[in-house]
């Protein structure tokens, strides 16, 4: 499991490099995403494992999440644009 406490070096760098803080969000989202996808490919044959399920679970969290920082992304672009 990820110690979800540390904030990763890569988040720290595009911090540090003026990436703003959703499109942060929203790459290390895609990061673990990726990350627990293959957690679960590799157990697939443990479907009915408590592990498979609660790496499951995890996924639809960090996929809904993902989601939702994408929408936000997108209505802040919209926001923008349209002060403009």
């Amino acid at each position: 499991m990820i110690d979800i406490f540390v904030l990763p070096d890569s988040c720290k760098k595009a911090i540090n490099a003026g990436v703003p803080a959703i499109d942060v969000l929203h790459g290390e989202l895609k990061n673990l995403m990726y990350t627990y996808e293959q957690e679960l490919d590799n157990n697939s044959e443990l479907q009915d494992n408590p592990t498979y399920k609660y790496l499951s679970g995890y996924l639809d969290a960090l996929t809904y999440v993902y989601i939702l920082a994408q929408q936000i992304d997108f209505d802040i672009i919209d926001r923008n644009s349209n002060e403009a």
